[in-house]
């Protein structure tokens, strides 16, 4: 799974995120690729509260604040930074991280 390439920093908008289906040694597994100008953050596409995905609609991740990850089931609201939850009835849990890192202009899973 190391290595594989996701798309270009510039497939993800300033500030949202969006999601992505890998393989892994354990199978495919969905994850969600957060930007932040030239800083990306990968997590696993699963709420800890019940285990559904983020995204209400395909790579719609985000707040209407704009400013965490939004669970569209519950209404858990994630910090992008690392993925804590600060409100909703996971609060207090977080998100699974996955490495992901920038390789020149792509967006790739890292070590």
């Amino acid at each position: 799974m190391s290595g594989q390439r996701l798309c270009r920093l510039t497939d993800i908008p300033d500030g949202t995120a969006k999601g992505f289906t890998v393989e892994s040694a354990a199978g495919k597994r969905d994850i969600l690729v957060h930007r932040d100008g030239d800083t990306v953050r990968g997590y696993v596409n699963s709420c800890p509260h019940v285990g559904s995905p983020l995204d209400w609609a395909p790579d719609r991740f985000i707040s209407l604040d704009g400013f965490h990850l939004l669970c569209g089931t519950h209404g858990a609201l994630f910090r992008p930074q690392d993925g804590y939850c600060v409100s909703g009835p996971c609060a207090g849990d977080s998100l699974t991280p996955v490495a992901v890192q920038l390789a020149a202009d792509d967006v790739v899973l890292g070590e």
